[in-house]
């Protein structure tokens, strides 16, 4: 599969240009072999958009984005997202080169190109920055799909293709009214599992067990897994999360 873009246009969370790119397995042990979809800003570097408050644009108000200060700058040692941004400034330099096919005006290509796959929604950013049917075309032939919004209070139609992401017992309450399937981050140690929660098979703490390709679990009401899920705090920031 040869990497591509397949959405350019304003954001949905505050109308800012973003962009978004398929790239092919990057080799993650814990996702396995999937297509990896990042939804950046078109117009600011990734790194400067997170510690500038920029990155409102493809991830809302996602706390573990961290806290910024008076004059907009991130206050340093906050940020929770396990997402490390190395491999996504890489992608925004690989854009600024031209060097990605853009298919946002061709989907049903860009639906072929990942026939068969396994589609990761969000590698980076909120899947609700980008419309629902760009999403609903480009799953239209693969294997299936995975896929995390922190947006679900204001886009509780994204829940047939996305879990909502709670970072507490409350939150899972409220999204589970508004129709979603969830998926609980608790604290790194002391995280509890509710009533109808699977520990995630893919975690550490349940030994690995599988992978997000092979698991599939985590695809919204669409899935045909009907428990909620639960993983403890994970990534460099894990310790700052209080669940």
């Amino acid at each position: 599969m040869r990497n591509f873009i397949f959405y350019r246009g304003p954001s949905q969370l505050d109308g800012s240009p973003i962009v978004g790119i398929a790239t092919a397995d990057s080799g993650n042990r814990k996702t396995g072999s999937m297509i990896q979809t990042w939804i950046i800003r078109d117009d600011v570097h990734p790194v400067v958009a997170s510690r500038t408050g920029a990155d409102s644009a493809i991830c809302g108000n996602c706390s573990h984005r961290g806290q910024y200060d008076a004059n907009g700058d991130r206050v340093a040692g906050t940020r929770t997202c396990y997402v490390m941004m190395t491999p996504v400034a890489s992608v925004y330099r690989t854009l600024r080169a031209g060097r990605y096919d853009d298919l946002s005006a061709n989907l049903h290509v860009a639906a072929d190109r990942i026939a068969g796959g396994m589609l990761r929604l969000g590698s980076y950013g909120d899947p609700a920055a980008i419309p629902h049917d760009v999403w609903m075309a480009l799953r239209a032939r693969v294997a299936g799909h995975t896929g995390y919004t922190h947006q679900w209070h204001a886009f509780p139609e994204y829940a047939d293709i996305v879990m909502a992401s709670c970072d507490s017992v409350r939150d899972r309450v409220i999204a589970k009214m508004l129709g979603f399937r969830t998926f609980r981050v608790g604290p790194a140690t002391g995280w509890t599992k509710e009533s109808y929660e699977t520990l995630c098979p893919a975690s550490e703490q349940a030994g690995k067990k599988t992978t997000c390709d092979n698991c599939r679990a985590c695809g919204g009401t669409s899935s045909r897994a009907r428990s909620d899920i639960v993983i403890p705090a994970h990534g460099s920031g894990a310790n700052r999360v209080q669940g």
